[in-house]
């Protein structure tokens, strides 16, 4: 191993039926290696392997989340890299629900691998997954520190205004009922490049951040700690997603429980899965949604406007628990390159002095950047989130305390 591969550290991503993983240097930034598992437990499963300028893909069943971490290390080992052999400094795994429990990154041991576990009430579709991730690791990776970065994390000191709902506090307070917000990682990083990027230490700003994907989240920071966000219990509360409803009269529930004789299973899917973009347009891919637009559909630009309609109410509600607001940044993929999407978001709002410059909003570009006009008092932000990145660094902070 060389001098430059020191200090790497792998990053993964374990989901339900897929794992994304990368190898990269936390100090540089530079990525060795990246690539996902797909269609873990079908037929027609397959990893796709990106290092050293070159793709492989293999196709195949992939029986379980043990398997496709047995298939990663084989690819790493097929294009030149064992990781079994020449080592990592650490891993960091992403998990998406640390409930009350975890509010910062933590060197995994058997009682956090249960206490996540456990948590899996609060993301059942998420926290399995991410435990199976784990479980393989450190079986592929026996006594290399492997840590937890969690998406709540970020979200844990929220306001108890603002993190509480008005519930009865004893059911609440039994069943860990309480605003915990997700993309944390995401929102953290943004809101500090962001002051990068302005040449202002975060404890300076008032921030707004739109993680817009297909999921999408918002927050409101200030002095760089966040005040308000919109995901809630789980992630299904808050903006227009892909195929998750966001906020909704609580009420639907046992309406259609009584009126369409759906059991909660079936509701369940019905605002994760099959609302959203895809419950009113058919479409939950958002370069086939603008596509739709442009030939005239109407359910798409239904869609579309509900969609905006939501950023706006956010944006309002946010400019006015923060009273000023220094910049807005937009990050993920509809943020980052969905130039209609920030304009009509951001649309006559110059009273509360944002102004979207149209030549630089326009501009493609993978770099941070400023889309406002030059004297605009609020600074709009085009900026690249980097999760694997910030958990790399994390995972790597809590490897050197070991």
């Amino acid at each position: 191993m060389s001098t430059a591969d020191e200090g790497l550290v792998l990053v993964i991503n374990s989901g339900s039926s897929s794992i994304k993983y990368q190898l990269l240097n936390p100090e540089s930034s530079v990525v060795a290696a990246s690539g996902m598992v797909e269609r873990i437990g079908e037929d027609d499963g397959g990893i796709e392997h990106h290092a050293d300028g070159a793709s492989t893909v293999r196709r195949g069943p992939i029986a379980d989340h043990t398997a496709g971490l047995r298939l990663i290390f084989d690819m790493f080992s097929s294009t030149g890299r064992d990781l079994r052999r020449d080592g990592v400094h650490a891993v960091g795994h992403r998990v998406v629900h640390g409930g009350e429990v975890f509010y910062r990154p933590t060197l995994i041991d058997d009682a956090v691998v249960r206490a996540i576990s456990e948590l899996s009430s609060l993301a059942p579709l998420h926290n399995p997954a991410n435990v199976a991730g784990i479980e393989s690791a450190r079986a592929l990776l026996p006594g290399v520190p492997q840590v937890a970065v969690f998406d709540t994390a970020f979200f844990h000191d929220l306001p108890a205004a603002a993190r509480t709902y008005a519930i009865d506090a004893e059911i609440a307070a039994a069943h860990g009922v309480r605003k915990y917000g997700f993309h944390g990682t995401s929102h953290e990083y943004v809101s500090g490049q962001a002051a990068v990027l302005l040449g202002r230490p975060p404890a300076e700003l008032n921030q707004i951040v739109f993680h817009l994907g297909n999921g999408a989240s918002a927050s409101a920071l200030r002095g760089g700690r966040p005040i308000d966000t919109s995901m809630g219990l789980t992630p299904l509360e808050g903006l227009v997603m892909g195929t998750r409803s966001g906020d909704l009269d609580p009420g639907i529930v046992p309406h259609l429980v009584r009126t369409a004789h759906m059991d909660v299973d079936q509701v369940d899917v019905l605002l994760n899965r099959d609302s959203g973009l895809k419950g009113l347009s058919g479409v939950n891919d958002f370069r086939e949604l603008q596509r739709l637009i442009d030939s005239g559909d109407q359910a798409a630009r239904l869609a579309y406007e509900v969609y905006i309609h939501r950023l706006r109410r956010y944006l309002g509600a946010y400019l006015v628990q923060l009273g000023t607001v220094d910049a807005i940044i937009f990050t993920a993929g509809v943020g980052e390159n969905s130039p209609r999407v920030r304009a009509d978001a951001l649309a006559d709002l110059s009273r509360f002095g944002i102004e979207v410059d149209p030549a630089a909003n326009a501009a493609n570009s993978r770099v941070a950047r400023r889309i406002s006009t030059p004297d605009a008092p609020v600074a709009v932000l085009v900026v690249p989130t980097n999760e694997e990145l910030a958990i790399a660094r994390a995972a790597r902070r809590v490897a050197e305390t070991c």
